[in-house]
Formats: structure tokens, C-alpha cells, sequence
């Protein structure tokens, strides 16, 4: 019998990418379940619907995910074996990546390695996208690594962008691909890394 890998989803705002990992995991959990939030706003709705469905949550500030004995306290005592960020805006410290190296994945709205980097999240992706006249765009989810966007790139997938397509347009079609692909891709790599 599979060990249940047991995941923490770091965001920062909306949460639905956090929710929907947590229905998805709940419907399949052979291999894994989201057992704890990490929210770095106290506004974000990420805690809220975290909560709603029956999992902890924990809202942090910069210095307390920054600091060593506080984040890996809170990872420890919830037994967290694997990290997503899901629209987590703050650059994680080289010390989490070396503790959950291999094990720690984000999802990047566009087709890396255009548009990543510092600054490069959410609507300024979007926004960029567009001003490019960029014909496709899409979601890349990939390993975590201690420069931004940089990490081994796991999956991608692409979505065609129309010459009229605005931001939000563009952002509604990124958001579909994410909700179709992120849960049965992380499922995917946590199957798959047995023992890491």
C-alpha cells in the first residue's frame, strides 16, 4: 500500500487552484491530500476556502516564511512531504527549496521561459502576453528552484490567443487550463517520486 504523500498548497490570493487541489485529492486520495495551507495574506480568500472544506491553514508573514525554525515548524508538525505553489507571489527561501528539492512545484501562467522571471505573475503576465501580439500562450508547471521560473519545467500546455483577446480574456483562458491540468499533473509527479 502507497504511502499518502501529504501536501501543502502555498497561495497568496483567490485560492481556487488551492481548492480545487484539495477536491481533487479528496476524490483520489491513493496517493496524496492536501493537508495544509500557507497564505502570506490575511485578506487572500485562500485560508477561507481551505478552511470551508476541512483544511488547516496558516497565514504567514515575509519574515516568518523566511525564517527557518518558523516555516520548517509548521511543515514538520502537519507531516507536509510535498509543496505546490499556486499562486504563491513571494520567492521561496533557498532553504525550503533544498529541504523539499524534487518535491516542491509551481505553475506559471504563460509557456516559460517567455514571460517568467521577477515581477511576472498573474494579470502582468497576461497584460505582457497580449503586448507582444503573442499568438498562443498558456500554463508551465515545473520544479522549484532557487532562481525565479529557472526550475526543471514538468509540463506544459497551450491555449491560442486571438488578435482581439484582451488581458482578462486571456487570463480566463490560462485559468481553464490550470484547473483542467494542475491536480492529475501534481498526482502524477508525487506518484512518481517514490521515495524522494
Amino acid at each position: 500500500m502507497p504511502i499518502i504523500k501529504r501536501i501543502a498548497v502555498f497561495a497568496s490570493g483567490n485560492g481556487s487552484n488551492a481548492e480545487n487541489l484539495i477536491k481533487y485529492f479528496n476524490d483520489h486520495r491513493e496517493t496524496a491530500e492536501v493537508a495544509l495551507v500557507v497564505c502570506n495574506r490575511p485578506d487572500a480568500l485562500a485560508p477561507r476556502r481551505a478552511e470551508a472544506l476541512g483544511v488547516a491553514s496558516v497565514v504567514m508573514s515575509r519574515d516568518q516564511l523566511n525564517d527557518p525554525e518558523t516555516i520548517n515548524g509548521v511543515l514538520t508538525a502537519h507531516g507536509i512531504d510535498f509543496i505546490v505553489l499556486a499562486g504563491f507571489l513571494l520567492k521561496v527561501p533557498e532553504f525550503l527549496v533544498d529541504r523539499y528539492r524534487g518535491r516542491i512545484v509551481n505553475i506559471h501562467p504563460a509557456l516559460l521561459p517567455k514571460f517568467g522571471g521577477k515581477g511576472m505573475y498573474g494579470r502582468h503576465v497576461h497584460e505582457a502576453v497580449v503586448a507582444a501580439g503573442e499568438r498562443e500562450t498558456g500554463i508551465t508547471i515545473h520544479h522549484v528552484s532557487e532562481g525565479y521560473d529557472e526550475g526543471r519545467v514538468i509540463f506544459q500546455a497551450a491555449v491560442a490567443v486571438s488578435a482581439d483577446d484582451t488581458p482578462a480574456d486571456v487570463e480566463r483562458k490560462v485559468r481553464d487550463l490550470e484547473i483542467r491540468h494542475l491536480p492529475w499533473v501534481i498526482g502524477s509527479v508525487i506518484a512518481n517520486s517514490d521515495g524522494e
